[in-house]
């Protein structure tokens, strides 16, 4: 599909780096798929009446908010450092990080930072000068350009930085002295085009999809062989989304009930079912789950 000025498509950004493979891998699983072109900035998109761009998260908060993209996946933290007047229609949960501020375990007091002028540095220039200021510091922002971490200790005292795992700052010696925000990549919406009627038409029908690939993520399937003594037993170790499904097995030798189960209550719920007298357990993954 190649880009239109038809008011009435949608024009999706997509974010290139990091964040590009979660996104693509989230849409492709939903039935969207984005196929490079020559163009490799404007994929094709397989989702009538849309088209799409890649673009940094940065760009696509900024792009959004200006109206010349409609809908766009970006971080949460970006949306906050660029104050972005953005409708946020899905948290996808993808690329968790924390937003931290963090310094050398050597020029902390007590695990606080010291009591005198400081260097920080940092890529979020917003967030970081409002952190300064609601903490009363007497601080210096550096803007970083990436690598942020190995500013300490000859070139700032204080980093703010986002970390997934915390690696990164202990490979550095660095220690955590605050927390500003926690972060995901998200889906967000201009609110204008909120107010296109066909435009938020496709939106819905993209939220749904892609809101049907979280839960279904969240969710497996379990089918379980029943006798009908045991069936009350069973139904009560068997959380599921509303109610379960049940048949009658063939000659009547009970029951077979399958559930969308919760992926993190596994551990507990196979246990019980086969204590219950469960049999013939199967687990199974699921695609798409729309409630």
């Amino acid at each position: 599909m190649n880009p239109t000025s038809d008011p009435s498509t949608l024009k999706l950004a997509v974010p290139k780096g990091h964040m590009y493979d979660g996104v693509v891998t989230l849409l492709s699983e939903a039935g969207i798929q984005i196929g490079q072109t020559a163009r490799n900035y404007r994929p094709v998109i397989t989702l009538d009446d849309c088209e799409v761009k890649i673009l940094r998260p940065q760009n696509i908060v900024e792009m959004l908010d200006m109206g010349s993209r409609d809908v766009g996946f970006s971080g949460a933290d970006w949306v906050e450092e660029l104050d972005g007047k953005l409708v946020e229609l899905v948290d996808c949960g993808l690329d968790p990080v924390r937003i931290v501020a963090a310094a050398p375990s050597s020029i902390l007091e007590d695990g606080r930072l010291p009591n005198r002028p400081i260097v920080v540095a940092s890529e979020y220039e917003n967030l970081t000068a409002n952190w300064i200021r609601d903490h009363g510091l007497d601080a210096r922002l550096v803007r970083s350009y990436g690598a942020t971490e190995v500013f300490p200790p000859e070139d700032a005292d204080c980093i703010v930085d986002n970390t997934a795992t915390g690696s990164t700052l202990v490979a550095n010696d660095l220690d955590i002295v605050d927390e500003l925000m926690t972060s995901s990549s998200r889906m967000y919406a201009n609110p204008q085009a909120l107010d296109n009627p066909a435009k938020r038409e496709t939106i819905e029908r993209l939220v749904l999809l892609v809101e049907s690939v979280l839960e279904a993520r969240q969710r497996v399937m379990v089918e379980v062989n029943v006798a009908e003594d045991t069936l009350d037993a069973v139904l009560a170790a068997l959380p599921c989304m509303r109610q379960p499904t049940i048949s009658p097995l063939a000659n009547g030798e009970g029951y077979a009930v399958k559930a969308a189960v919760p992926r993190s209550q596994l551990p507990d719920v196979i246990p019980q079912i086969k204590v219950r007298g469960g049999t013939d357990i199967i687990v199974t993954r699921l695609a798409q789950i729309v409630a």
